[in-house]
């Protein structure tokens, strides 16, 4: 059968608009995908369905169809997107209505049953959500639908779907949707596979990553494809970049979701000409019996005040105010519950400006009641202008304290989920749960590892003159996926970079739980970090919430690297 073209327009809900219009427009595609969904974006849609319970979607979706509908339609494009959030039939309306507003025909269907929080299993919780699988976005382009809009499905869920419709791909072919899953992955982040937020971009020029395009993948009948984007669209696709969003968010060898578990250690990448990668060799495994369900709930109330430290005695005068601050909420009738200070020594010697001169104290404060994040923190603060450290001022006021959210992962047996998919027709078909065995996870054990270098000279350098890595967050974890640029490099980061070293190289792992896992095919070391952000990025405790920066601090970190690497 002939591939299928299938690209992305949309990495998070407030990516970039014209990418539906110029993903329309830029080449021939089969599927158009836009994933508007992460942890934080259904915190922020659950406060919005709180206000009108007829919200509760990414409406920037409705927005970028206006313009595109009629593109879409008469060259054959079907959009399959997650934009549907917390409220997918809402959205499915919402879409016909357009259409028809238009006058151009379309047939509109949702996928639905991801939404727990009715159940009463999740007390407390704002928002509870399974990831669902692509099984129900199959049902719904089998019975010839042109646009289809889920809740919460895995951002996978959005390729792997469309391809076992276009191939007649069963629940048992593992080792097929675990390539399309494998691509998914990749597209899910729009053009993070096209360049952007790329380790090695420097080598590229400004110019190459001006304005990436989106990416495409051409999935083919066995579950291999090849990551493209469109002719002439900025940005560039090689196998560092591929590797680098393969990488993100990602843990073990073992990559679970509802369709299929992934074996990562199997995948691998060849240049297929200019700005293509062929993605092969990908394992599949029977999915695990339960499937992730994402909570959030409101965590309470949270400020923050930083305070500007120039010149002399930095130390000195963070220890006044931070001596003071506790003294302040000591004295009042409501002080916060959870209190956090970090310096950043931003300040440089002898510095030729005021700006380069200074330091950062930052104090975030937390707690259930907002008075006490409040008014007792911007009242001592304030009051400490005339009475503290020498150059006293602020970045900024602090205000009255605003709520914050706390993500948590829960896992429920897949037959409890009403996994349905609503076809254009209006009929309410029920996705079954697959026949066969289902896989609990466990560990893969770690492979061989390469010969490591012969010992030679070495020059103390940073870890990224011969390393990538990309970082980010899960929860409350965090992820570094590290890889080496050739095999030289590998056989020297593979036996150097341990757990160990880690932990020297970034101290704030220290006490931390890290676990390495090696990934021999993408020449790459995968860390996950555990309890790194605290509550996740909802809560903002850390500098970095969202641990995007993380690799990047290791990357600029010294260590003694072989001189023949360099």
């Amino acid at each position: 059968m002939r591939p299928l073209r299938i690209g992305n327009a949309s990495g998070f809900y407030g990516d970039r608009f014209d990418a539906m219009r110029e993903m329309l427009d830029g080449g021939p595609l089969d599927v158009l995908t836009g994933d508007y969904l992460a942890e934080l974006t259904m915190l922020i849609l659950g406060r919005d369905r709180l206000k009108d319970p007829g919200r509760g979607y990414a409406r920037t979706f409705l927005r970028q169809l206006e313009e595109c509908l009629g593109a879409a339609v008469e060259r054959g494009v079907k959009i399959v997107a997650n934009a549907g959030g917390l409220n997918p039939a809402g959205l499915a309306e919402a879409v016909r209505e357009l259409a028809d507003r238009l006058g151009i025909p379309v047939a509109v269907a949702h996928v639905e049953g991801d939404d727990l929080l009715s159940t009463g299993r999740f007390p407390g919780a704002l928002t509870a959500n399974a990831y669902l699988g692509g099984a129900g976005i199959t049902a719904c382009l089998e019975a010839g639908a042109d646009i289809v809009v889920t809740g919460r499905v895995t951002d996978a869920a959005l390729v792997s779907g469309p391809a076992a419709w276009h191939f007649g791909w069963t629940p048992q072919d593992h080792d097929r949707l675990a390539g399309a899953v494998v691509a998914g992955h990749v597209l899910e982040c729009g053009t993070q596979a096209t360049g952007g937020n790329y380790a090695h971009f420097a080598a590229h020029g400004p110019g190459t990553l001006l304005r990436p395009g989106f990416p495409l993948a051409e999935i083919h009948e066995d579950g291999s494809a090849v990551i493209t984007k469109h002719p002439g669209s900025g940005g560039l696709v090689d196998p560092g970049t591929v590797t680098a969003q393969l990488l993100y968010e990602t843990g073990g060898a073992r990559y679970a979701g509802p369709d299929v578990t992934v074996r990562l250690d199997s995948v691998r990448l060849d240049a297929d000409g200019p700005d293509r990668v062929r993605v092969h060799g990908v394992r599949g495994e029977a999915p695990p019996p339960t499937l992730k369900v994402g909570l959030n709930r409101l965590g309470g109330f949270r400020n923050e005040v930083v305070f500007v430290l120039t010149g002399l005695d930095i130390e000195e005068k963070a220890a006044l105010v931070r001596a003071q601050m506790a003294d302040a909420f000591a004295r009042a009738k409501s002080s916060p519950e959870h209190v956090r200070w970090e310096l950043a020594r931003t300040d440089r010697p002898d510095a030729a400006t005021e700006e380069t001169a200074s330091a950062l104290l930052r104090l975030v404060v937390r707690d259930q009641s907002q008075e006490a994040v409040g008014r007792a923190l911007s009242g001592a603060a304030v009051e400490l202008a005339l009475g503290s450290y020498p150059g006293f001022h602020v970045t900024a006021p602090p205000g009255k304290g605003a709520p914050y959210g706390v993500f948590e992962a829960a896992y429920v047996p897949r037959a409890d989920v009403p996994h349905l998919a609503v076809l254009p027709d209006g009929e309410r078909r029920p996705v079954p749960v697959p026949d066969g065995p289902t896989r609990p996870l466990a560990p893969v054990p770690e492979p061989a590892l390469p010969e490591p270098l012969p010992p030679g000279p070495t020059r103390r350098a940073p870890l990224g003159l011969v390393a990538g890595a990309r970082s980010g967050d899960k929860g409350g974890d965090a992820n570094i996926g590290v890889w080496a640029v050739s095999d030289e490099g590998w056989r020297w980061l593979a036996h150097t970079l341990t757990v160990e070293r880690l932990r020297e190289l970034l101290p704030e792992t220290a006490g931390l739980t890290v676990t390495r896992h090696v990934l021999p095919h993408l020449r790459a070391l995968n860390f996950t970090v555990e309890q790194i952000l605290g509550e996740g990025v909802a809560a903002q405790a850390r500098f970095d919430p969202q641990a995007k920066g993380l690799g990047e601090w290791l990357r600029s970190r010294h260590l003694d690297l072989p001189e023949a690497l360099l």
